[in-house]
């Protein structure tokens, strides 16, 4: 009898796992993975993982330099070591994030995203296999704009919780958009009181929304739903183009043999209510305007940017503390 995980499959979504810990991955038979610096700081703390931390930390010493820029290359490094680990297991390709900090910085995460792309090169990686993960703000979509143009180098725009948002990834023709359905959940929830379930779930809905306006307008960048709280919203956008899914949401659908049928298709969204067509081509004011007018994404934004440099700043405290042991 197939499960729920496997029917989920055979609705067209393209299951991801959402972890750093890759010894858990092959289980669920993914064809993607993502990471974040929280997940790679999890698992950067288990014994098990301990030779990609050695092999990070002999790489920044190698580098030279202070103690600092040590840091710096041993963390990159160790993104790296995970990434290969990860797509030793997976057909498809791994997420990595640029560090959190460039999130408001264009040339610095276009330098820190080619950076990352060449350690990857330099242990038999392929460009092709890799997505950089990349904040959705202006700064960050532009960056990625000119990465994928410029530098055939794809990109997943992570933190992403606004249609603004979405639509400049799509006119950036940016390969991959994350947005975050639980953490859209978790900010109504505690702003109204009020407990979502489903199609109602407001986490749900923009994703919906977001399918259906790529889907009407001919955009091909993937929509990939990220951060679950519960198997109900994963089965509310069953159909959706990839989800990214956490380890133990993964177990809940592989135990569970419970129908899963298919909520979103492309045929149906492009017969659906018209989505008028909106653009942010070269109008930075407007983004930076309908952003701030959609307090749950700007809140969203940059809470999630300032927990994944705190998370990155802790992991390469760790780093510091092993290179000068």
């Amino acid at each position: 009898m197939p499960t729920s995980l496997d029917l989920l499959k055979a609705t067209g979504t393209v299951v991801v796992s959402d972890s750093g810990d890759f010894e858990s991955i092959d289980t669920y038979k993914p064809q993607d993975a993502t990471t974040n610096p929280t997940l790679i700081l999890a698992a950067a703390n288990k014994p098990q993982y301990a030779k990609l931390t050695e092999a990070a930390i002999q790489h920044g010493k190698s580098k030279g330099g202070s103690l600092e820029q040590q840091a710096d290359a041993a963390m990159d490094r160790l993104l790296v070591e995970f990434g290969k680990a990860i797509l030793a297991i997976i057909p498809g390709r791994v997420s990595t994030e640029v560090d959190a900090r460039l999130s408001f910085d264009k040339e610095g995460t276009k330098a820190k995203a080619k950076e990352l792309i060449a350690l990857y090169e330099s242990v038999g990686i392929k460009k092709e296999r890799v997505l950089i993960k990349i904040a959705s703000t202006w700064e960050g979509i532009q960056a990625a704009r000119e990465l994928e143009r410029d530098d055939g180098i794809h990109c997943n725009l992570t933190l992403l919780f606004g249609f603004g948002q979405a639509v400049a990834c799509a006119e950036a023709g940016v390969t991959l958009i994350s947005p975050f359905v639980g953490r859209i959940l978790d900010w109504y929830k505690k702003n109204t009181g009020k407990d979502y379930q489903g199609d109602e779930d407001p986490g749900v809905q923009s994703v919906k929304k977001i399918f259906n306006y790529y889907k009407q307008h001919h955009y091909k960048t993937i929509v990939m739903g990220a951060s679950f709280r519960n198997i109900g919203e994963i089965k509310a956008l069953a159909g959706c183009d990839f989800l990214t899914i956490a380890p133990a949401l993964l177990e809940e659908l592989k135990n569970s043999n419970e129908p899963v049928p298919k909520k979103l298709d492309s045929e149906h969204a492009l017969q659906g209510q018209p989505i008028d067509k909106v653009s942010y081509i070269n109008n930075e004011p407007e983004f930076r305007w309908t952003l701030l007018q959609d307090q749950m994404a700007f809140d969203k934004l940059h809470e999630g940017i300032k927990k994944f440099a705190e998370d990155g700043q802790t992991l390469k405290n760790l780093l510091k503390s092993k290179i000068s042991a």
